[in-house]
């Protein structure tokens, strides 16, 4: 059962799925839960709040949502959940990498995003209140045309951001480089090659054989991959592989070394030196983090002050 912090429910790990499984349509609908520490994930997450509010700690900027908020991020990034107020309820829909290349964007926009932005929309008025409670109900139903149908009809909404007022929140030091949205080819070739690291990341692959899955040369493989998403082949491959090493960690009985070698690193000084860099901490100090209880967050103080 969940912990509840004043009212409000707290995160907990060992319960996720969804930094297990990278092409994967997850979704959660319910109170969201403040985070013991940031996570992370190879889904592109979308979020919609119905009511109260939540408030996020992104890489290098915060996010506070409110009811009636849409926002699109990239989970690859480490993201986390700081506050919530006692009436909060959202949904969040984590799509696989490539349903985020099928979005009409802006290519800007889409860089920024893949590099760490947030998108948020609030169109008072709008169905959106309806329509996501529909799309929740198509893919928790698991029913493929309903499921496929919910995803088609969401993206179109995504799109549509574009055309209204919208913010885009991003850390002021991003360097920013000349972005290319993926063409039909491009987009079929994202897809194969996303779909194989995707089934083989825990295992010894590189750069050639990637390619050779997708047909297409070496050099022309990373090369779109890196145009197109900001990251190199070898840096997708380590997301997976530290995302996959995340769930374990979250187990009660997680062995760093064992966790190592099961996420497809080759050695524990690899795997310390690469989650490091993206958690800022060791796998280890990671685990600990997740078993100590959150503390109040600041904000409720506050809230009991005014009151």
């Amino acid at each position: 059962m969940d912990g509840k912090i004043a009212g409000k429910r707290y995160w907990e790990p060992a319960k996720s799925t969804v930094e297990k499984v990278p092409n994967s349509l997850v979704i959660s609908h319910e109170q969201p839960g403040i985070m013991r520490t940031a996570h992370w994930h190879a889904q592109v997450e979308i979020n919609y709040v119905f009511r109260g509010q939540v408030d996020y700690r992104m890489r290098g900027h915060m996010a506070e949502l409110k009811a009636g908020d849409l926002c699109l991020f990239w989970g690859g990034l480490p993201h986390q959940v700081v506050d919530t107020s006692e009436d909060a309820w959202f949904v969040a829909i984590h799509l696989p990498l490539v349903h985020f290349f099928r979005l009409r964007l802006i290519a800007e926009i889409q860089q920024k995003l893949m590099r760490g932005a947030t998108l948020i929309a609030h169109q008072p008025g709008s169905a959106d209140d309806l329509d996501f409670n529909r799309w929740s109900q198509y893919i928790r139903s698991g029913e493929e045309k309903r499921v496929n149908h919910a995803v088609d009809e969401l993206l179109l909404r995504i799109e549509r951001i574009q055309f209204e007022p919208y913010r885009l929140l991003e850390d002021p030091g991003q360097p920013v480089t000349p972005a290319e949205a993926p063409d039909r080819t491009s987009f079929h070739n994202i897809g194969r090659i996303c779909a194989f690291i995707t089934d083989n990341f825990r295992h010894d692959i590189d750069s050639t054989d990637i390619a050779l899955s997708a047909d297409i040369h070496p050099k022309y493989a990373m090369s779109v991959f890196k145009k197109s998403t900001g990251m190199t082949l070898n840096e997708y491959v380590s997301l997976l592989r530290l995302s996959y090493a995340q769930a374990l960690l979250m187990q009660e009985d997680a062995n760093v070394l064992r966790v190592a070698m099961d996420s497809g690193f080759g050695s524990l000084s690899a795997f310390t030196k690469c989650f490091r860099k993206i958690a800022g901490m060791t796998p280890s100090d990671f685990r600990q983090r997740l078993r100590t209880r959150p503390h109040m967050p600041p904000v409720v103080a506050r809230e009991r002050a005014s009151r």
